[in-house]
């Protein structure tokens, strides 16, 4: 079960989680945007291995699945923001992994459901496709791409909590998978690709903000992970697409109807019951 410190942790990680998306999704481009969050995160990941060490031997097959995963995720969502609003594709890539999470922490880590925790994960799986379809535009948007994007989120997230639980240290973990972020900028830097990184000032700050923002908001998950239910931190996580809704809203202009907010009472309800999951 999850504590009532978990419980905040994952929540708050949520709440950051969508705050870093409502910025890429509001970046002037998405691709460079992401590739100065890539550059800030690759570089705190690093920074974090000097004071915590290198991840142990037996993580380290996690920690290079999990940070070429990675690398997959962010092009995918770089592709899914180019078309449909932050309300509408975020919804549709978090609310397939939670599901697929529940269903590999069980299968690989043993994390067998309850009948409270099953309901719970699918009312926050049925919450966000909600919201992802209130404004009846799925067909509008790259809905592949969000549904793929959905797939890496639940294979990285299950690797991590698998990865997390044999490293011995969550903090030199972190730093290593989020240490191989550095790849894509290394590699355009390699092709003379320098033109890339031409970015206005005001653009830098703010992905690099997101940047350090995801750093932290995925920490504090795979911190939460050690211990807790892989599935039940995941719906609990995705209780960032609240979150997004009410950012989307307030910073993107994109309308918050009734059967927005509809289904983020669903969703709630969902991670109240996976709060109370044991296994």
């Amino acid at each position: 079960m999850l504590t009532s410190f978990s419980i905040a942790l994952v929540l708050s990680a949520a709440l950051l989680h969508a705050g870093w998306n409502a910025l890429l999704r509001g970046g002037a481009d998405r691709a460079q945007s992401m590739l100065i969050m890539n550059v800030t995160v690759g570089i705190a990941g690093v920074a974090m291995m000097a004071f915590a060490g290198l991840p142990s031997w037996a993580s380290t097959p996690y920690v290079v699945a999990s940070g070429l995963i990675h690398l997959v995720y962010n092009a995918l969502l770089v592709r899914m923001y180019r078309s449909g609003d932050l309300g509408e594709t975020y919804p549709v890539a978090r609310g397939s992994s939670p599901a697929l999470i529940a269903l590999g922490g069980s299968l690989l880590a043993g994390e067998w459901m309850n009948l409270v925790g099953t309901v719970g994960i699918g009312l926050v799986c049925a919450g966000i496709f909600m919201l992802a379809a209130a404004r009846g535009r799925l067909h509008a948007m790259n809905l592949p791409a969000a549904l793929a994007t959905g797939v890496s989120i639940a294979a990285y997230t299950i690797v991590d909590g698998l990865g997390v639980r044999v490293s011995g240290n969550w903090i030199s973990y972190t730093g290593g998978m989020f240490a191989f972020f550095l790849a894509v900028p290394i590699w355009l830097l390699a092709r003379g690709r320098r033109a890339a990184f031409a970015v206005p000032l005001s653009e830098v700050g703010k992905a690099a903000s997101g940047g350090l923002i995801s750093l932290g908001a995925y920490g504090a998950i795979i911190w939460a992970m050690q211990a807790n239910p892989m599935g039940a931190v995941s719906a609990l996580r995705e209780t960032s697409v609240v979150f997004a809704a009410l950012l989307g809203a307030a910073f993107l202009g994109e309308r918050l109807t009734e059967w927005r907010i509809a289904a983020c009472c669903i969703i709630a309800a969902g991670a109240a019951g996976c709060v109370g999951w044991r296994f």
